[in-house]
């Protein structure tokens, strides 16, 4: 396919090229030195027709329209500009020449450039000018971002920059809902940006800069246009429709912006399948409050998993969502700033599926018929404040609160060896968590710096749980109460976790090339988990599982003192730093009136190394061994039901596990020739990894975790090429992922295999008029193997986008993609068409869009999707939403 795409491109580039002129050049100074990063506009009567920027040898390179004349204007930093005309009458393919530019005397703080590079780098800085990559369709942020060269949108709405992701989006210097891009996306005016500036190597304290290793640190500051601060702006959106019931959209985004202040404000209330935060975003949101405590120990504190139905797009049957989020920033005095947010979704979902399992053990085929309505209410504050007195000392303190309301409900028909066993299920939670940061860093002079970290995590949860089955489920394991019309079990739990984090940091700066790094630090970590079970009989009694198997009460702490040194060095391209860090870990288990006790001590080393070929070319090498650490779920012995057909029993044996990882990454971002490579390879080599033995009666699974004898492997490889011509993007991409574990199923240790193969291919048209189009292919691979069971799955997706601007002020716009879902054998088998279409109407001026908007066109009816692991391998058929149009306005502030 990568070849296919490589001929198309070729052609196509060769089509819009076979009448212009190649016209290449070099870019000196006056000692003959070349200039790399200048810039060289054509313009053609005062308009830019085209741009290029010199590479480390001075050279630069553009297609120009053979028959016309351009005036090439010639910019470099601390340079005098130069103009040169040049006509391309002749019949010749290729024009060269050489340009001089010389100091300017006068220049203070820089050229005042009359005509505005695409894109300029400065330092770590790369400024992309938003009008030179949009031509008036684009409505949000993202789609001005995807056709800027090295960005990308993911389908998430995550920004990646160069392949690696953005973690933070600021608009003006001011933080915008800290810790999600996808807010930022899709909902900021693409006609509100003016410049787009991406920050590498990225570090918010000017202190710490230089000291530390930020390569894989990005962050993107949206400069406003002119007129868009000190008044408020964005856009209010209100809609109607049908699609089996009547549909409505209420939606706004609003805007403000001043130097010292901004407030954000976001809402959206609908149910037409727009989901703008999930269940998923909230248990992933940090609001940016990612830990300063880094030393080479992971504890894994996981949300409960109550297996709650997390499918976050608008692919299921019923969807109704409303959300409102604010954020804001004041700058209180010079030295003292303040901001924060906070986010509120009230999600209803309703589930209907039909799933096939085969069970690789037992040899059993069960087919279910599951209906279920799903409720989440989240909820997110967040405060910050920066005091900075002066250059040499600041201090940030952060707290974020989150608490969420989740409840499932439903009916599941589950048939499996001529059985019929209808089941009633119900799951609720109701976690609370607070998380403090607070940060202070000091610089005692040139030599010696110092920061201290604080941070803290409290957290609780209450996951409930509730099964009405028809068939007694394990009946070797539950002391049920027999002869009832139908057993009802329930499972409460209780998880309180603290977590306190304390770092001190001092840094040696030999020079300007080294310095040394000293941590000493401590981590406590204590958790509280209970659980028991219970049977409701007919006559509504209860009869309660006493037994200790069925009743949890633990303790357990984990202490970890540490010390660490790291040295970093540059040299020549390369920056180096390898470092160690020495942890003293103490931990005591108790349950059941046993206290187990363990102290061991670790040495964990890692290795940064960095190469900058070239100032776009860059490549970077990490090894890093932690210890990984599981948390008090997998430690509570007695059984917790967590499925109508699942039980689960934790191990107070378990030992830490220890993770080898190795990556490399590639990254060469091209101006000269607009040609952006990105890739990595990772690598993660687990060693005493926690994994699952499982007993298996008929479609009854008992599950306990230990420690694998064995190696774990995971291998990811990813690559990304990118191409732009004077009018056209073209893209290719692939992912390769493959993992082998030993796992164990009924005493019996069984090998299981996944390799997930992903390639991608597009071509995105940037006419300054329409139609502009973008055409894709997409390809993915899922092999799996378990117990020797081999199952392969394929889909292709071709996939087109079209948007045509005609008369005055109309537009229509339409996506399409169609999906060709298989297994090897094609004994499953599901193609489907979705395609949206958007026909609107703006007078140019006026503030009012009226919009007849249509999804699922097709009326796909459902969808299918695969799953294995060690105990089964499944295939879904899930129903989606029908065919919604939509009549819709929309004011622009």
């Amino acid at each position: 396919m990568i070849k296919i795409f490589s001929i198309l491109s070729f052609f196509i580039g060769y089509i819009s090229f076979s009448q212009t002129v190649q016209v290449t050049g070099v870019v000196i100074d006056t000692t003959q030195a070349p200039l790399e990063m200048a810039s060289i506009l054509a313009l053609k009567d005062g308009n830019v027709e085209n741009y290029a920027i010199t590479n480390h040898e001075g050279r630069f390179k553009m297609n120009l329209r053979r028959g016309e004349k351009y005036i090439l204007r010639a910019n470099y930093l601390g340079m005098k500009p130069s103009e040169t005309e040049i006509e391309l009458t002749g019949s010749e393919d290729s024009y060269n020449l050489a340009i001089m530019l010389f100091t300017d005397e006068n220049q203070l703080d820089g050229v005042e450039i009359k005509y505005e590079m695409p894109v300029v780098k400065r330092g770590d800085t790369l400024i992309y000018n938003a009008d030179s990559f949009t031509n008036g369709t684009e409505r949000k942020l993202g789609d001005v971002l995807k056709k800027m060269p090295g960005m990308n949108v993911n389908e998430k709405g995550d920004i990646e920059f160069e392949g690696k992701k953005v973690s933070k989006v600021m608009v003006d210097g001011k933080d915008f809902f800290d810790g999600d891009s996808k807010l930022a996306t899709k909902n900021i005016p693409a006609d509100a940006v003016g410049k787009v500036e991406v920050l590498s190597n990225y570090n918010e304290v000017s202190q710490m800069r230089g000291l530390g290793n930020d390569q894989d640190n990005v962050v993107i500051n949206l400069k406003l246009k002119e007129g868009k601060t000190n008044f408020w702006f964005g856009e209010v959106e209100g809609g109607a429709g049908d699609g089996k019931e009547t549909r409505y959209l209420g939606r706004s985004s609003l805007f403000y912006y001043s130097p010292k202040s901004s407030i954000n404000i976001l809402g959206n209330l609908n149910n037409t399948g727009d989901v703008p935060f999930t269940a998923r975003d909230y248990f992933n949101f940090t609001g940016g409050m990612s830990s300063g405590v880094n030393t080479g120990t992971n504890i894994n504190i996981p949300e409960s998993d109550l297996r709650f139905l997390m499918m976050q797009n608008n692919r299921a049957k019923e969807l109704e969502s409303k959300f409102g989020a604010l954020n804001f920033s004041h700058q209180l005095t010079n030295k003292w700033g303040i901001s924060g947010f906070s986010i509120f979704n009230d999600g209803k979902t309703g589930f209907l599926q039909e799933t096939i399992r085969e069970f690789i053990t037992t040899g059993i085929t069960e087919i279910s018929t599951s209906n279920t309505r799903q409720r989440n209410q989240l909820g997110l504050v967040k405060l910050s404040s920066v005091y900075k007195p002066h250059n040499r000392f600041q201090f940030d303190y952060d707290v974020l609160a989150k608490a969420a309301d989740q409840r499932e409900g439903g009916n599941v028909i589950s048939v499996f060896s001529g059985e019929v066993n209808p089941i009633d299920e119900f799951k609720k939670n109701e976690p609370i968590s607070v998380s403090q940061k607070a940060n202070l860093y000091y610089t005692l002079n040139d030599k010696n710096i110092f920061a201290g970290y604080f941070n803290h995590l409290y957290q609780n949860e209450d996951p409930f749980y509730n099964a009405i089955v028809s068939l007694q489920p394990f009946p070797e394991f539950l002391p049920l109460i027999p002869d009832q019309q139908r057993y009802n079990i329930n499972q409460d739990s209780e998880v309180f976790t603290n977590k306190i984090d304390l770092k001190l940091d001092y840094y040696f700066v030999l020079n300007k090339m080294s310095n040394f790094n000293i941590s000493l630090g401590y981590t406590k970590h204590k958790q509280k988990y209970s659980s028991s079970m219970f049977q409701i009989l007919d006559n509504n009694s209860v009869n309660r599982l006493e037994d200790e198997q069925f009743n949890n009460c633990v303790d357990y702490d984990l202490s970890d003192y540490f010390v660490g040194l790291r040295y970093k060095l540059k040299h020549g391209i390369f920056t180096i730093t390898p470092g160690l860090s020495l942890h003293y870990y103490e931990n005591i288990n108790s349950q059941a009136g046993v206290e187990t006790q363990e102290e061991k001590m670790l040495l964990l080393p890692l290795f940064i190394a960095h190469a900058q070929i070239k100032r776009s070319q860059s490549l970077s090498f990490n090894y890093r061994m932690t210890a990984d650490f599981t948390d008090v779920n997998n430690l509570a012995e007695a059984n917790v039901l967590s499925s109508y057909n699942r039980l689960f029993r934790g191990n107070r044996l378990l030992e830490n596990a220890i993770f080898n990882t190795w990556s490399l990454n590639y990254s060469n971002f091209n101006m000269y020739n607009f040609t952006s490579i990105f890739a990595g390879i990772n690598y993660n080599r687990r060693l005493n990894a926690i994994r699952n033995t499982t007993l298996i009666e008929e479609i009854n699974l008992v599950t306990t975790p230990i420690n694998s004898s064995r190696t774990d492997e995971l291998l990811s490889v990813n690559a990304n090429f990118e191409k732009t011509f004077r009018l056209l993007k073209t893209k290719l991409s692939t992912s390769q992922f493959l993992n082998q574990l030993q796992l164990v199923a009924n005493e019996q240790p069984v090998k299981s295999r996944n390799f997930i193969q992903n390639y991608t291919g597009s071509v995105l048209t940037n006419f300054k008029k329409s139609p502009h189009f973008e055409v894709g292919y997409n390809r993915n691979i899922s092999q799996n193997e378990n117990g020797g069971i081999t199952n392969i799955f394929i889909t292709d997706k071709p996939f087109a986008n079209v948007q045509v601007n005609f008369f005055e002020g109309f537009r229509f716009m339409a996506e399409w993609s169609y999906n060709n879902y298989r297994n090897k054998e094609k004994t499953i088998t599901n193609e489907y068409s979705f395609a949206e279409a958007t026909l609107s109407y703006q007078n140019p001026g006026n503030p009012w869009e009226f919009k007849l908007e249509g999804t699922n066109l097709f009326n796909v009816q459902s969808l299918n999707t695969s799953n294995f692991n060690e105990f089964f391998n499944s295939n879904t058929e899930f129903f989606v939403q029908p065919r919604i149009i939509m009549a819709t306005v929309t004011y622009k502030l």
